[in-house]
């Protein structure tokens, strides 16, 4: 995760742009006009819909994104060439087409449901004349890309002539190009590096039923020499992804709840191209997809997903290394403040934890069910040593930070130098605030920064010094 941290690819996104529109309000009544409810609405918003998904989410990965596309010479033009704008995307390469109806989705909703939807667009093929202006306006710089996305909505942007004509270039400087298909036939698409078809679109394409293992692969072998391509890849749903390379390899999904597949898809070929372009390969690109899917889909509506929210997602399944669990304590505060926005309840709790025993562990078990996340401050060398003495501590405060942020119940671990963790827990200011049974009737460090105390008792006969007192034969 850190290596796409340090990276900012240079993506171009070409597809259908659209502007989703919202219209959000009550119904209290039917029209007296006709047999209608009347919404009195109260809000409206507006979000990049179609291709625009695809550069929200690369932007909130972190990529540099530039666009190419058609729109009309009409308002809704303008108002998606602001919307670019104010997120800072490289819309040099966008066509204006006159006569061509920029799309607008608008969606009147009503009690949370959807009740009408409204389009006005243009759904005919771009002109030649478009293609060519595209295909120049990209040509001169098209080498300082590190991935091309075709993001298909079906709205005539990608024509034939457009899919071959940006895979030809491409190729001149080995660029990869991943396309998000639409429709049955993937011809037009010929050459590109790998598509990201469903299933539904995989059956339909290579009018093979997808219903076992056999017949996923022969619909993946199918498509890889139908349509040239480098990767063959067909997204399951709830199974995963599975891609062909020079053999079947299926990649399981990690979503925990799943409230809104809505744009998933469109998660799915940012985060893969993400990848890709930071030099991951195939197998890690689709299993980073699934984690990045596993977040938007615990979202509602078209959503996106940055690379700490990932990471922290990673870490909440323990698929992790114990040492993305470690944290700065500039680090914590940021996933702290995330995760407080989210409504989780955070729990506290601290200590040296020098030679880890049952103790520790149904110490911190016992914690974590205080709340959503666990976050352990740990005593430094320097700090430890201070406290119990010059021959402490046995084990290294990266050792024992390790060994805390493996077990299941702790979410982050975060050393400190300090005696107290007083500036930690202020920071924090955790929901919950634990510590051990034995500071019943004692002042505790951290309490007015928490908005709760609990005590919890130790394991009798369970201590780091007995320990090592039996270690010494004591």
């Amino acid at each position: 995760m850190q290596i796409l941290k340090n990276f900012t690819p240079k993506i171009l996104v070409i597809g259908d742009l659209m502007i989703d529109h919202y219209l959000w309000g009550s119904c209290e009544r039917i029209s007296p006009e006709a047999p209608v409810q009347v919404v009195d609405i109260s809000k409206e918003t507006t979000v990049l819909g179609g291709a625009g998904n695809v550069i929200n989410n690369l932007n909130a990965l972190g990529a540099d994104v530039s666009v190419a596309s058609v729109i009309g010479d009409d308002n809704n033009g303008l108002e998606l060439k602001e919307m670019l704008n104010e997120i800072n995307i490289d819309s040099r390469n966008l066509i204006i087409q006159n006569s061509r109806k920029t799309s607008k989705k608008s969606r009147i909703i009503a009690v949370s449901q959807q009740i009408l939807r409204y389009d006005k667009e243009s759904k005919n093929e771009i002109t030649q004349d478009s293609v060519e202006k595209i295909l120049n306006s990209i040509t001169n710089n098209i080498s300082s890309y590190d991935a091309i996305v075709l993001s298909d909505y079906g709205k005539g942007v990608l024509t034939t002539a457009l899919c071959q004509g940006v895979i030809a270039l491409a190729k001149k400087d080995n660029i990869k190009v991943l396309v998000d298909p639409k429709g049955s036939d993937f011809s037009k698409y010929k050459g590109a590096y790998l598509l990201t078809p469903n299933k539904k679109e995989a059956i339909l394409s290579t009018n093979i039923n997808i219903d076992d293992e056999l017949s996923l692969e022969k619909a993946l072998l199918k498509l890889k020499n139908d349509i040239n391509l480098d990767i063959s890849l067909i997204t399951l749903s709830e199974d995963g992804i599975a891609t062909y390379d020079k053999k079947v390899e299926k990649f399981p999904t990690v979503a925990k709840e799943v409230f809104d597949v809505t744009g998933a898809g469109d998660t799915v070929i940012a985060s893969i191209a993400f990848s890709l372009s930071a030099g991951k390969s195939i197998q890690d690109s689709a299993s980073f997809a699934n984690l990045a899917a596993g977040v938007v889909v615990g979202k509602i509506g078209s959503a996106t997903v940055t690379l700490d929210e990932i990471e922290e997602y990673e870490a909440s399944l323990h698929k992790s290394t114990s040492d993305a669990h470690i944290k700065s304590f500039s680090d914590i505060e940021n996933i702290v403040n995330r995760f407080k926005k989210n409504g989780k309840k955070v729990v506290f709790t601290n200590g040296c934890f020098d030679i880890l025993h049952v103790g520790h562990v149904k110490y911190l078990q016992i914690a974590k069910s205080f709340g959503d996340i666990l976050i352990v401050g740990l005593n430094s060398d320097e700090s430890v040593s201070r406290l119990k003495g010059p021959t402490r501590p046995i084990n290294m405060v990266h050792d024992r930070a390790y060994l805390l942020a493996a077990l299941e119940a702790v979410d982050f671990v975060v050393p400190f130098e300090e005696d107290t963790p007083s500036d930690l827990i202020k920071m924090i200011a955790p929901d919950t605030l634990v510590k051990g049974g034995d500071y019943k009737g004692k002042e505790v460090v951290g309490t007015e920064f928490a908005s709760e105390l609990k005590l919890v008792d130790f394991v009798d006969g369970k201590s780091t010094t007995k320990t090592i007192q039996k270690i010494q034969g004591q």
